[in-house]
């Protein structure tokens, strides 16, 4: 290779001018030059190493016992894991957080004192936002085209259109010619124990659908985080089939023998292999035994769920899960308490709406496996929140006009001057007009003026159409709104913003639980220009009920409080109709909107309807 090289550069000084090798020449040499220069910068140039941080010793934290968030205003959140039989009633004990309402200088430069809007409604028939690893359902009023015009449909044609969805595969194109809701539903369980069908509609916002001839189909992901074999049983009212990847493995419609319609055949040609099946209640019929399934780790498959009403009358949908090899507490009946198909744990809210309608121990809520990819636990004494209550400190810090300060608490006011108590006993007095504008209004307030305070209420009733293909009471509903009127009530000049806080009580019709149906808050300046009052309302609230097996389910309005405070947070005055409320005050505000209480105010789970067929 060198030979070469230089056999060419003698052939190029042959040929070219001397001035051009010169030129050339210098070229080289800066070029060398050059090139040094760059390699020994480059290979001087030294990466600094990355020298990762000393690690940080953290304090360690002394961790409570869980306690379950309750605040009414944020999307209830799963619980990780609850223990408990079906046949429990009430919560004995549950740990709450403190609202954020009134308290101690809760209002000094807060600026607002209004609630949040209330969340969306749970409904048994799902929530309106997904979570992801939940079933949307989509309903459909069989006796409506898709424009939302009435048709002529009756129970023998609208089984026809679900036996030919089912065997059709399910497609949903089948029943494009129906009315189909706007509003979905994400389900993450599929427990709806004996309702009224004409209430049921009023899940997806279609109150005015009637009891009968309806159906929800549910679409979604059948996975579990580890190797599961297991089998559905369930029962239906009148429609309940359960396909995986287009198979049905249940068919827990309405039985064939017991009705004139031949509901049971929208299933198809599928039969039970259960040992039990047919055997035992669960709701208003006997329970179906399905298909084995296997699921493979993080493996789904597709599922779909067929619900729906025919006739009118009671409706029902209930579908729990049978691990193989799992052992599982009896009932009186003497069957296994099951639990409910879930792909979430159910949240204190979801649990309230179940119970009220379940008949204890047909089937466990909170136990069981979740149908979800992942698995998530929480240690059970460990970790759920951390909650720092401060304890209320009767010396109060005070600052004067000169910036000084000083601990003590109020004792009185004689004409100018302030007389107060230090923590060592000692008596001091200042001047009124040294404290620092809000000490002087917090010495103002303690001696408010008396107001007169009027709740009222407002009710309309309406009647939701029922079916006519039974004869049975329509379900009543009574539409209440809630509003507070107040007025000063004497001549002493007060120009300090209050602050209205009230509850609206009602009790259940077949316990003795009450429930928290409205709590509203506002706030005014007593002024000759407002007439030195203020009123206000919340929204309708609906109270329906209606009778199912002998008993009459829903609810009646049973009480009220109303709360003043000042801008401290502290009670100024206040009126009631059942001072237990007043006394539970601290207890109360605890209660999320729709939720059950005691009279100690105590959250608890509404009351379990009787069984009446065994």
């Amino acid at each position: 290779m060198r030979k070469k090289n230089k056999s060419n550069l003698k052939k190029i000084n042959k040929n070219t001018p001397s001035s051009y090798l010169v030129s050339l020449g210098f070229h080289l040499i800066i070029f060398l030059i050059a090139g040094v220069i760059i390699v020994f910068k480059i290979e001087e140039k030294e990466y600094k190493k990355f020298i990762p941080p000393k690690t940080i010793e953290r304090p360690q934290v002394q961790l409570k016992k869980p306690q379950i968030n309750l605040d009414n205003n944020k999307q209830s959140k799963p619980i990780s894991k609850i223990v408990t039989k079906a046949k429990s009633t009430k919560i004995s004990e549950v740990s709450l957080p403190e609202f954020n309402g009134i308290g101690n200088g809760l209002f000094r430069n807060s600026g607002s004192f209004q609630l949040k809007p209330l969340q969306q409604k749970i409904t048994l028939f799902g929530g309106g936002e997904s979570i992801g690893n939940d079933f949307i359902g989509s309903f459909y009023d069989f006796k409506r085209d898709k424009a939302g015009r009435p048709i002529p449909t009756d129970p023998d044609e609208m089984i026809k259109e679900l036996q030919r969805f089912v065997r059709g595969g399910w497609n949903t194109s089948r029943l494009a010619k129906f009315y189909k809701s706007p509003k979905k539903l994400y389900a993450t369980s599929f427990m709806i124990p004996p309702v009224k069908s004409s209430v049921a509609p009023s899940a997806f916002d279609e109150p005015e659908t009637g009891g009968w001839c309806w159906a929800v189909h549910y679409k979604g992901k059948l996975v579990h985080h580890k190797d599961i074999k297991f089998r559905f049983w369930g029962q239906g009212d009148d429609v309940l089939v359960v396909a995986v990847d287009g198979k049905t493995v249940l068919n827990g419609c309405w039985p064939s023998f017991d009705s004139e319609w031949g509901i049971y055949s929208i299933g198809g040609s599928w039969t039970s292999s259960a040992k039990n099946d047919f055997r035992f209640y669960l709701g208003n019929n006997l329970s179906r035994g399905g298909d084995w399934i296997e699921l493979k780790a993080g493996v789904p498959k597709e599922m779909d769920i067929l619900i729906g009403e025919v006739p009118g009358g009671g409706f029902c949908s209930m579908l729990t899960v049978e691990v193989d090899g799992e052992k599982y507490e009896l009932n009186r009946q003497g069957g296994p308490i099951l639990p409910m198909f879930k792909t979430e744990e159910p949240t204190l809210d979801m649990i309230d709406e179940i119970y009220k309608v379940l008949v204890p121990d047909e089937a466990s809520v909170t136990n069981g496996p979740v149908f979800r990819d992942y698995e998530f636990t929480i240690a059970k004494e460990e970790i759920d929140q951390i909650k720092k209550i401060k304890k209320i400190d009767k010396f109060r810090e005070w600052t004067l006009r000169d910036n000084s300060s000083f601990k003590a608490t109020y004792v009185s006011k004689n004409g100018s001057l302030v007389f107060f108590e230090n923590e060592a006993g000692k008596q001091a007095k200042v001047e009124f007009s040294k404290l620092i504008t809000s000490d002087q209004d917090f010495i103002s307030l303690l001696k408010p003026p008396s107001f007169k305070i009027d709740f009222v209420k407002s009710t309309s009733v309406r009647f939701i159409k029922t079916t006519p293909y039974l004869d049975e009471e329509a379900p009543r509903v009574n539409d209440f709104v809630f509003s507070v009127k107040i007025k000063k009530d004497d001549i002493k000049e007060f120009n300090q913003e209050i602050f209205v806080e009230f509850f609206a009580i009602a009790k259940e019709l077949i316990g003795d639980n009450y429930i928290l149906v409205d709590r509203q808050k506002s706030s005014f300046i007593p002024t000759k220009d407002n007439n030195f009052s203020h009123d206000f309302s919340g929204p309708s609230i609906e109270f329906m009920e209606y009778v199912y097996d002998g008993d009459r389910r829903g609810k009646e309005y049973a009480g009220n409080l109303v709360v003043l405070y000042d801008k401290f947070g502290r009670v100024i005055d206040f009126q009631t109709s059942n001072k237990w409320l007043y006394e539970n005050l601290e207890n109360l505000k605890k209660i999320p909107i729709g939720r059950y209480f005691n009279k100690s105010c105590q959250r608890v789970i509404p009351t379990s309807p009787k069984a009446q067929r065994y």
